[in-house]
């Protein structure tokens, strides 16, 4: 398990870090529970990735050898991943509180594209064009 391994690290340990994890994943054939706030180092590290909002599994993504998201299943979640590193969207509306999680979707709160089924129904993960969301909107 690596919690945030390089996050601290200037640029050029963290190229160092993580170059050595990634060549002990490829030789012993490792996997790793990676977690981090900063996308271009999961793009770099990661496969598969699991995107999780106040505590909950709300994407699994699979990485092409080249980096590359397979299939951008929705605008929203496209951008998400592209504008890692970029100045990023500002979310507008309520930050639930992870001790009062609100009722249905649980980003249904912020998401600019919630309907009623969002506020009332929390969405299970399903498989959409090679990945798996939680989300009622996306088809």
């Amino acid at each position: 398990m690596c919690d945030e391994p390089v996050s601290a690290l200037d640029v050029s340990i963290q190229s160092q870090v993580l170059n050595l994890l990634k060549d002990i994943q490829e030789r012993r054939k490792a996997s790793y529970l990676f977690i981090s706030h900063d996308l271009s180092v999961v793009n770099f590290i990661a496969d598969r990735v699991c995107v999780m909002f106040l505590g909950k599994v709300c994407e699994i993504i699979i990485f092409t050898e080249h980096g590359r998201v397979i299939t951008p299943v929705s605008e929203k979640k496209r951008r998400f991943i592209e504008n890692a590193g970029k100045k990023r969207e500002i979310l507008k509306g309520e930050i639930p509180s992870p001790i009062d999680i609100p009722t249905g979707c649980r980003f249904h709160t912020r998401c600019p594209y919630c309907s009623e089924i969002c506020i009332t129904k929390e969405p299970g993960l399903r498989e959409v064009c090679r990945r798996y969301v939680a989300c009622h909107i996306v088809k």
